[in-house]
This record gives structure tokens, sequence and C-alpha cells, in this order.
């Protein structure tokens, strides 16, 4: 039989006792060799350790059918798309759902080991991870209702009869954090009679009794199945919300980090080299806690930094960007961020809070309705509903709306978010629609009436291949310019994840800049332009962070830089010395 090693044994006994109890640890653990054991072909356990990510890495977010044709499988012509059009600028691909599914875009998952047969087979996802890095959901905290285990449920049938979590009508669940305005409690007709469970998303969306561990050894076993199928990032969704509590917020409680923390061990003993990302769509605190002591995740979403980016650039000030990115702690070695500005999902407005004041809030918002976007809200304690979530693709979220712009200024403005994406400290994300400037996809919000499908739009395969080759169209001209910022970036050891980064907190209000400090090599200075107006930077400036050095080379422009940079409106440079 399989046997754990004591040390790994060890590093889970704690996180079993809080979740479970101490007096069932060696009858889990035994349950747990038996999941392993299943999986010990997928890599040996060694003191080896190999880099998970360098300044070659980048994603790219996309659902399995974003391009089609009629002709084959929605994930064979989108291997063969991003084959055609990015390799080698994207490293990674982020598969959302493409599981059978009854709701959200696949975020209720029916059958969590199976492909959707819309979408193509298990074999295609293999042929994409030839090329690919590949990331996967693990849709942790739900699963549809139409899944077997919500209708075993419903039968009384082991072992989902327990895994879900029934509540009285009544009962005061007044201090729960609530992400939507439906009800947190659904009805169903079960052999037993009526019953209500917690469906914090929606009623098709049944949330999971993380108490039972017969499931969290199930999802383990899940997990596990996911590396053997050539995963190396696994996305946790909606984890900040996996354990509850009657009489507490019931998000990002003690349990739920022990869960995490727990999901790492597993992972770095039986497939060392994954990794696990958390998406808890937070304020930044409560996000960056998902780090744990360098124990947690491996990663976490830069959450604050697409709303804050919208602002910077919507307002002409980056006086609140510098001040945030400057207060970010370093992650711990073997951690870092992973930057984006746009995902499936809207731009959130929580990660705001603490960032800005109500009425710079109330005024982003305004604005992103004034570009034909869509606010979604949450209802609060005492019943108010707050936006939640704007809706809205990050291009069409940059267009000024009551100003003088053109189609050049809007596409320098959007570059120019990009461009600070790239940048930071992390490893970065790009949302398939942002590659070529997207605009809202209104008729499928009218056609659905979901406010998330205006930036999930789809294309087809021949249209997108003709608007890429035209530079005439916005699509090409995007498209051109986010590659070649993505072949200069990968080219440079200071956008390595791991290279610090300081911020520059000397330059005007509408300029933004850091530094990437590599040792023994070429620097960086990233310098941004978030205004309308042209700005000359005498570089003497910033040479307290530069060792004064004033002899500077233009990655951009293939050219040599002394003693002064002209920024255009959104203009910015990449600077090495």
């Amino acid at each position: 039989m399989y046997r754990l090693q004591n040390g790994f044994k060890d590093s889970l006994r704690p996180r079993f006792a809080l979740l479970y109890g101490d007096e069932h640890f060696d009858h889990l653990m035994e349950r747990l060799a038996l999941v392993a054991d299943r999986y010990s072909h997928l890599c040996p356990r060694s003191n080896e350790t190999k880099e998970v990510w360098d300044e070659k890495s980048c994603l790219l977010i996309t659902y399995g059918d974003m391009i089609m044709d009629d002709k084959e499988a929605p994930l064979s012509v989108l291997s063969r798309f991003v084959v055609d059009y990015l390799k080698p600028e994207i490293s990674d691909i982020h598969i959302l759902p493409f599981f059978p599914y009854s709701s959200d875009d696949g975020f209720s998952v029916i059958d969590y080991r199976t492909v959707d047969q819309d979408l193509g087979s298990w074999d295609d996802i293999k042929t994409m991870g030839e090329d690919f890095g590949l990331m996967f959901d693990l849709v942790i905290n739900h699963v549809s209702r139409q899944s077997n285990w919500f209708q075993d449920y419903l039968a009384s049938i082991a072992p989902a009869r327990n895994y879900f979590i029934e509540m009285e009508a009544g009962v005061d669940l007044s201090l729960v954090t609530r992400p939507r305005t439906s009800p947190l409690l659904s009805e169903a007709q079960t052999v037993s009679g009526t019953r209500y469970v917690w469906s914090t998303f929606s009623e098709d969306q049944i949330d999971l009794n993380y108490a039972n561990p017969d499931l969290l050894l199930e999802m383990i076993d899940i997990l596990l199945s996911y590396i053997h199928r050539g995963v190396r990032i696994i996305r946790l969704d909606a984890i900040a919300y996996l354990w509850k509590e009657v009489g507490t917020n019931c998000i990002n409680l003690p349990q739920t980090h022990e869960i995490v923390k727990l999901l790492r061990d597993v992972v770095e003993y039986v497939a060392p080299g994954t990794v696990l990302l958390t998406e808890t769509n937070l304020p930044h605190e409560e996000n960056i806690s998902y780090f744990g002591d360098g124990d947690e995740a491996h990663m976490v979403y830069q959450f604050s930094l697409p709303p804050l980016l919208l602002h910077t650039l919507q307002s002409g000030s980056a006086v609140h960007l510098t001040g945030w990115a400057a207060g970010l702690v370093p992650p711990s070695k073997g951690c870092t961020y992973l930057n984006f500005t746009a995902s499936h999902d809207g731009i959130g407005v929580r990660p705001l809070e603490g960032l800005l004041d109500s009425v710079e809030i109330a005024a982003l918002v305004d604005k992103v309705r004034e570009c034909s976007g869509l606010v979604s809200s949450r209802v609060m304690g005492d019943g108010e509903e707050v936006p939640y979530e704007l809706n809205i693709t990050y291009f069409d979220a940059l267009r000024q709306v009551n100003g003088e712009d053109d189609s050049e200024l809007h596409i320098a403005r959007f570059l120019c978010s990009q461009a600070i994406m790239l940048s930071l400290q992390g490893v970065p994300a790009i949302y398939f629609h942002s590659l070529f400037g997207s605009s809202n996809n209104l008729s499928g919000v009218e056609e659905t009436g979901r406010n998330r499908v205006i930036n999930r739009a789809r294309f087809d395969d021949g249209f997108l291949r003709e608007m890429i080759a035209d530079e005439a169209t916005v699509i090409g001209r995007v498209f051109k310019r986010y590659k070649e910022l993505l072949n200069k970036r990968r080219s440079h050891p200071g956008f390595h994840p791991d290279v610090p980064q300081q911020v520059i907190t000397c330059l005007e209000d509408n300029l933004f800049g850091l530094v990437r400090n590599v040792t023994n090599g070429d620097n960086l200075v990233c310098l941004f332009n978030v205004g309308a107006t042209v700005h000359t930077i005498d570089l003497a400036v910033i040479g307290n962070y530069t060792n004064n050095n004033l002899n500077f080379f233009d990655m951009m422009a293939g050219k040599g830089v002394a003693e002064t940079v002209r920024l255009g409106p959104y203009g910015f440079c990449w600077l090495t010395f």
C-alpha cells in the first residue's frame, strides 16, 4: 500500500485537526494515501526545484469556444489560432471551465471530470498542452443543481447526500457577506421533503459542504486528476466563500485558509511545480492574505489593479496608483502576483475599498455607464444594494465620451493601461478580448439578460483573421501593437516576476513610473504618461532610483536616450540602464 512520508503527514496534522478534529486524523491519512496512490506517477518527490515562471511567462484567459468555425471542435480551432498568432508571446492558456454546465458560462459544473462535447475532448486539451502550459478552474465552492451530486442529495444517496448545506428557512444569516442580490438559500424538493440549501451565487449554483471530509478528499482527487491531464496552474474559483459558519460573515474564515494550505501541501508533495492561484475579488489586504506566510497560494490575482488603472486613465491622475503600488509588499519566495486588467468577469469594485473615496468610486461607476457599460450590485446587511462589479470591455471603459477622442487616442490610452500591467512585478494575464480592443457586446446582454455577457462575445475564426490582417481596423491596430509589447517584454530579464520593483514617487501627478532592479544585469525604468498632454521628463529627477545613471536605451524606439524623454498623450517607454 502507498505510504505517505512522515514529514508530509506532520505538516497535515494541524490542518486536519482544525477542520475535522485530531481524532480522525489517522483514518483520513489512510484515505488520502489511497487518493495519492492513484497519482504517484505524476512526479518523483525530490529536492530539485524547477523555475515555474520567468520573464517569458504570460497567460491568455479564454473560453474554449472563444473562436469558432463550422468545421471542427472549438478547442481545436482555438489551439490552432493561438499557435498561428500568439506563439511564443503567450506561454500558458487559461481555458475557462470546459466541463458540461447548466449556467454562468461554465461555472455551474455538472461533471468535473468530463469535457463538454460541444467544445471538444480531452485529446483536444492534450494537443493544446503540447504547445502551451495549461491552467484549469477548480470550481470548488459550488456545483450545478443538475449535477449527479445534487441529484443524489435530493434522493438521499450516499455520499453526496452529505455534500450540501441545509438551513432552516428562518435562520438569521444577516451577517453573511453577499456578492449577489439573489436569495442566499434555495428551495430543494428532496425525498424527505422541502429543504433549503446554501447558494451563494445563484439558485443553480449550490454550495458544497466542506465540513464533510468525504467531499474534501473527493475534490483533492479531482484536482490531482487535472494535473494528470497536464494542467500547470489550478485556479481556485470563489475560494473565499468556501467554509460556512452561522454567526459569522462566512468569508475568509480560518478554515478556508487552512484548506488552501492543505491543497498546497498536497500538490507540492504529489506533483511539485503545480501552481495554486486563488480567485478572491476582495479589498487588497483580504486578497493578499491568501499568500499566507508563503505557505498558501503560489499566486493571487492583483484585483485592485483593473479598477485602479481605469480610474487613473479616466482621471488623468496617477496619485492613487502610485500610492498603492508603492505600498505593495513583495510576495514571499515562491509566490507572485497575477497581474491583469480584464477577465471573463467584470471589473470588481470592492478592491477599491480603502484606495478611493466614495465620491471617486461613484464617478468611476458613472463613467462606465456613460461608456455603455453596466453595473452589477450586491446586497449589504441592511438590505442596501451597492455596486459590486462594472460590466464592460476594458477597451470601451477607456473611451472619453464627453471629450474629443479619436480612435488613435483611444488606442493609445488602452495600450498605456496594458503596458502598465505588463510592467508590474508578477506574471501578466491577458483576456482574449483585450488583445483586439473589443467593444461591448450589448446585443448579447439584451438576448440573455445577463450583464457579464457584455465582454464574453465569441469570434468567427475567419472574420478575426481578416480583421487582424487589416491594419485599417481597430482590431488590426490593437493586436499588432499589443504583440510588439509582448515581444519586447519577453526579451528582457528585468520583467522576471521575481525581480523587485521600486515605484518612483517624485514624478508629476499625471505620470507613473517604476524601476525593476536586476541583480548584476540590465535594470529597467518604466515611465507612463496617464494624461492627454505631452510631457518631457528630465531623467535627472529620477537619479536616486538609477544610481544617477543618465544613459538609457529605449527598448520600444530601439535607440539611446540621454537626459530627457518625451511622452505624448498616454505615451510610455521602457528604458534599460
